[in-house]
């Protein structure tokens, strides 16, 4: 509706309908906003559900690697004792039970460590693998298959399938062939 005033100075109230055209605009125009709103709404709802699969995966991480910093303290522990049983030579009675002594030990702790997953690497035979080995040297083997690990100098360990530290080992090559004479 709308006032219109003549030059009379009467005031004359004029019906203004809107077109279908002008109406079918505007539910156009509302169809395509509730539409971009009902897009957003859906990203919206996919990003949360997303932040909450990430935040499950990272709290189950959290839970799952908390031993981490303490294993690799505990390893340098067990190499110590694995040393101190290598080192202990001799027959004496003394000796004999230091050796028992230290065998015991290092089996609860490997127990201890299958307690809570923790995966021993010892690779000898097995393809190196740079993931899991680190190569102290490479050396020319009869009889072993190159690129095979030789000798492990020290234990690699995975914590839940992940790396805690790798294997220290000796790494096989091909034998050198004798260039032929021309």
């Amino acid at each position: 509706m709308s006032i219109d005033q003549d030059n009379s100075g009467h005031t004359e109230l004029l019906e203004l309908e809107p077109t279908v055209e002008e109406l079918q605009k505007a539910l156009d125009a509302a169809e395509h906003k509730a539409q971009d709103n009902w897009d957003k709404a859906v990203r919206a709802m996919a990003e949360m559900e997303n932040l909450k699969r990430r935040t499950q995966k990272d709290l189950e991480d959290a839970h799952k690697f908390a031993l981490t910093n303490f294993a690799k303290e505990m390893l340098s522990v067990l190499d110590s004792l694995v040393l101190g049983l290598q080192a202990a030579t001799g027959d004496s009675e003394e000796v004999q039970k230091f050796r028992e002594g230290s065998e015991l030990t290092i089996k609860q702790f490997e127990a201890a460590f299958a307690r809570f997953k923790i995966e021993t690497l010892d690779p000898v035979g097995q393809p190196f693998n740079a993931d899991h080995h680190q190569a102290v040297m490479v050396q020319e083997v009869e009889g072993a298959e190159p690129n095979s690990v030789v000798t492990v100098f020290q234990k690699g360990y995975l914590l839940n399938g992940r790396l805690l530290r790798p294997a220290m080992v000796v790494v096989a090559k091909a034998a050198e062939k004798p260039l032929a004479d021309n």
